[in-house]
């Protein structure tokens, strides 16, 4: 292990030591793919599966998940506790969770599951403290709460992404608008529909080349960094919105709390008083991206009090089918449809219809 952490230590000394210029852009971006290669052996080590760490695979229950990730002491465990009633220890020294707490909340009909996970040092990355089963669990959440100490939110801000980017997670990014394919022979064929200011055909070829691929097609849709391209072809990136709580804050003034409410993606909140709590469920409910569909049985009233929960990029009829049970599919004849998705009140739509936030559905079958 050792020595796969000394080898990303020279390359990150390199890349320090190294200017950027044009001249210097090829050393780099070969740089940056050995880098990346061993950030990925680190993760997923070779050979055989090792033991699974105590308490960190939590099953997964309800609608989504949530991870809240941040350092030792900055209120993970507090907050937790106040918000899903679920007793995670605290205390007044560090290191206080040591395995992770689940929580469940019910907000807007979905239940939602929060994760109370250890805090993360410096280096979490390299596997120091717990940190890499720490991140492996944030890396299946659908939302991710990063939880700061606001008398010290930006070096710690900084620390922490730089943490978890290193482990492959995206935060608040969309994935990158490449096309990449590997094919058997040809060479490699680049296609921009833009100016590009970072790659050209040179660079591409060296990154790829360090991973011994030489027969592919790339199409650049927007100016893309050599990271960008990286990503894509390690294709193990995972990208995941995030909020960043700021944590504590009846210890500042008014006037700052002013500054901190214009950082974007944050909420300011106090877990000791429960100070802002609406503000974040609501950002929560707004990141997720989850949409309530309420069920109606024939001749009776909808259900408003038990909605179905789908996720806004799968919204379909047939998606709210299967969430409901997979065979509903096979006997399908068409659906009743109420509210903003549809002109008429009700309508009668197929399988494809795609459905808005608090449509009523009715379903009827085959005979």
């Amino acid at each position: 292990m050792s020595t796969i952490l000394e080898k990303i230590a020279a390359i990150e000394a390199e890349m320090a030591r190294t200017q950027k210029n044009k001249a210097t852009a090829l050393h780099l971006g070969i740089l940056k793919a050995r880098l990346a290669k061993l950030r990925r052996e680190l993760i997923t080590p070779k050979g055989g599966g090792g033991a699974t760490g105590e308490g960190f695979d939590v099953a997964k229950t309800g609608d989504a998940r949530i991870g809240f990730v941040g350092f030792p002491s900055v209120g993970k465990s507090t907050l937790l506790s106040n918000l899903a009633g679920v007793y995670s220890e605290v205390a007044a020294y560090e290191f206080t969770t040591l395995t992770t707490v689940p929580g469940c909340i019910k907000y807007k009909g979905a239940k939602i599951q929060l994760l109370d996970l250890p805090g993360i040092i410096e280096g979490a990355k390299d596997g120091k403290g717990r940190g890499r089963q720490v991140i492996a669990v944030a890396r299946t959440c659908s939302l991710v709460f990063i939880v700061l100490d606001v008398l010290k939110p930006l070096q710690h801000k900084r620390l922490l992404e730089h943490e978890l980017e290193g482990f492959g997670l995206r935060l608040n990014k969309q994935p990158p608008n490449i096309h990449f394919r590997k094919k058997d022979k040809g060479g490699i064929n680049l296609n921009t529909t833009c100016p590009q200011s970072e790659l050209d055909l040179e660079t591409v070829k060296t990154i790829l080349s360090e991973y011994k691929i030489h027969n592919a097609d790339i199409t650049l849709r927007y100016d893309a960094t050599s990271d960008d391209l990286i990503d894509v072809i390690e294709g193990n990136r995972i990208y995941v919105p995030c909020i960043y709580l700021l944590n504590k804050i009846d210890q500042i003034s008014i006037e700052e709390l002013d500054v901190i409410y214009k950082i974007p993606h944050c909420v300011p909140i106090s877990a000791h008083h429960k100070w802002n709590f609406d503000d974040l469920l609501e950002k929560m409910w707004e990141y997720l991206k989850l949409i309530r569909i309420y069920t109606k049985p024939k001749g009776q009233l909808p259900d408003y009090n038990a909605p179905v929960v789908l996720h806004a990029d799968r919204t379909t009829i047939e998606d709210f089918c299967n969430k409901l049970h997979r065979s509903i599919v096979k006997e399908f004849k068409y659906a009743l449809v109420w509210g903003s998705s549809v002109k008429h009140q009700p309508q009668k739509v197929g399988i494809e219809h795609v459905l808005a936030d608090e449509d009523v559905v009715q379903i009827v079958k085959k005979v």
